[in-house]
């Protein structure tokens, strides 16, 4: 458990941290974006922000919502979050959904969950009046995020707030006096996974603004910053610390257009701080280095990381200077980036922060609203997420003679339990401590170190045991190389053979190695991931390699979805 490192604003619930927050930053941009004019850009202030959020919460309790159960799903933008606290502030239960799930999942996921009605983007229209056609579930109304004027039984969220607004001149006061039971289930959080296997994950106001408070308390973002919202928003880690964090500390937030438009989104909106996915840090990572490369410069750059790191140790720091053009191609104002969800290779993460560019691991689930731990400017260590948040404690269950063993940990911010399921609640705790699930170690000055998921480990027949996640690490820097999953294959006598699926990129492959032939390219990668277990003692071998140029199934935060590729594999 780390201490905290900076004062924070104490918050029983999100209304209370909406209505105290926006007391000290309501003249302050909470959400900019481009407008059809070029260069021209709307802003709409924490204060405008938080009017429309007690007008359409007062139009969603006269609809007949109060004390409903509500989803929220489209692509990220400022009428998504609107939706989310307008639901959660007064009205009921706000449930997330993922954009990204087909149309027979999410008619599942609206089952599952008994909404009344949904908030949505024009992408899902035609779907939304099918379920609601169809009477699936419990739904009733459908409230669009882009139509004008309601039509054909869809409500328009713009007009919802424009008689939200009339309706609270009128002196209607049911939602700015709504009481808020913060130990009560407030929000419904799916898990990723297939619709079959998704767990429902209850948390409360008081579980989400605990993880808030934590998030603040070692973690400096300010009114003066502007952040890039990247991962969907119905994920947690976005969801906690892309949206409601940098409405809690008055920062302002825009939107990503793309992963082909990060770096000019980057410059165009001044980006001072990003959270975002492992293989996005490391893409941009490798395309930096390429791009250096192709200019002639990379020997120069690798003197000046071999300089700055001397000068470091007499705490000069020189790299802001140095690495200038590297700095600018991210917008020049870069000061901090979060990377979380999976591990970060730490090569990329020692990679960044030795050109200045600040890269800290943080660490969570959905069930924990999300973070556990996180690194700090004041306490870091390369390859570690860092110490444990100050209201959580951690234990490593179980450990084997390396210390490694389960994360497990109890505390305010874990969830209150998996919806209607009460088999999976039994096997989510053990004597009170949440069972994360993941393996890893602590070492002796309190930072976490994350070894690999549970359920990935491949065990062999020595009992020795293989994470993952460790070979893809290395295996992902080899040229050419776009990803890649290591499994275990059972053998005839009883062991496991180590795998791996490898996905090359054709450009890069044509480019670096002259060739488009897939028999010469998995002679190539069979050499180099050879070149790989060189580096590792002998029961770590990858043994069998097969290549493909297909992406691999992945969640909406680009996590492998292992059983599913094993399925196809196996």
């Amino acid at each position: 458990m780390q201490e905290r490192i900076h004062k924070i604003l104490e918050i029983t619930d999100l209304k209370d941290m909406l209505k105290k927050s926006g007391e000290l930053y309501g003249d302050k941009s909470a959400y900019r974006f481009k407008t059809e004019e070029p260069g021209k850009f709307k802003i709409i202030t924490h204060k405008e922000y938080r009017e429309m959020v007690d007008a359409l919460g007062t139009a969603f309790i006269k609809l007949g919502l109060k004390g409903k159960r509500i989803a929220v799903i489209g692509e990220n933008r400022y009428e998504w979050g609107l939706s989310y606290l307008a639901i959660a502030c007064g009205t009921g239960i706000v449930v997330p959904l993922d954009k990204a799930l087909p149309e027979n999942e999410i008619k599942s996921l609206i089952e599952r969950s008994e909404v009344e009605a949904i908030c949505y983007s024009k992408k899902y229209d035609e779907s939304m009046k099918k379920f609601k056609s169809e009477c699936v579930g419990n739904l009733k109304h459908l409230i669009s995020m882009d139509l004008e004027k309601h039509e054909d039984g869809v409500y328009s969220l713009k007009e919802l707030i424009e008689r939200g607004k009339e309706l609270i001149k009128e002196g209607d006061r049911n939602f700015l006096d709504a009481k808020i039971d913060a130990e009560k289930m407030g929000m419904l959080l799916f898990t990723s996974g297939t619709t079959s296997t998704s767990k429902a994950v209850e948390l409360s106001h008081k579980i989400i603004c605990t993880n808030l408070m934590d998030i603040a308390s070692v973690l400096q973002i300010n009114e003066n910053d502007t952040m890039l919202s990247f991962l969907p928003m119905h994920h947690a880690f976005e969801c906690t610390a892309g949206f409601l964090y940098p409405m809690y500390k008055g920062a302002e937030v825009v939107f990503c257009e793309g992963i082909k438009h990060i770096a000019d989104n980057l410059k165009e909106y001044q980006v001072t701080a990003m959270i975002s996915v492992p293989i996005l840090f490391e893409n941009m990572y490798r395309r930096l280095l390429k791009t250096v490369e192709k200019q002639g410069k990379l020997e120069t750059l690798k003197k000046g990381v071999r300089i700055s790191n001397v000068l470091l140790k007499l705490h000069i720091d020189v790299r802001k200077r140095l690495f200038k053009d590297v700095h600018e191609a991210l917008g020049g104002k870069i000061r901090l980036f979060v990377s979380g969800a999976a591990g970060l290779d730490p090569e990329v993460e020692k990679g960044y922060n030795d050109l200045g560019l600040r890269i800290l691991q943080g660490y969570g689930l959905t069930e924990t609203a999300p973070i556990i731990s996180a690194c700090t400017d004041k306490r870091y260590k390369l390859g570690s997420v860092g110490p444990i948040f100050p209201s959580l404690e951690a234990r490593i269950a179980y450990p084997n003679e390396e210390g490694v063993g389960e994360i497990q940990v109890k505390g305010p911010s874990v969830m209150i339990g998996y919806y209607e399921n009460e088999e999976a609640n039994k096997e989510a705790f053990d004597d009170g401590w949440f069972r994360t699930g993941d393996l890893g170690y602590i070492d002796n000055e309190g930072f976490l170190f994350i070894s690999g998921r549970k359920k990935s480990v491949i065990v062999l027949k020595n009992g020795k045991n293989i994470f993952p996640e460790e070979l893809e690490n290395l295996v992902n820097r080899i040229e050419g190389v776009s990803e890649s999953m290591v499994y275990g294959k059972p053998e005839q006598d009883g062991d496991t053979k180590v795998c791996i699926k490898i996905v090359y990129d054709e450009e890069v492959m044509k480019e670096m190695y002259k060739t488009t032939n897939e028999a010469e390219i998995f002679d190539i990668l069979n050499k180099k991931v050879k070149e790989v277990n060189k580096k590792m003692p002998a029961y770590k071998y990858i043994r069998e390699v097969m290549i493909t140029k297909e992406p691999l199934i992945k969640t909406t935060t680009a996590k492998i979805k292992r059983h599913e590729e094993l399925a196809k594999i196996l």
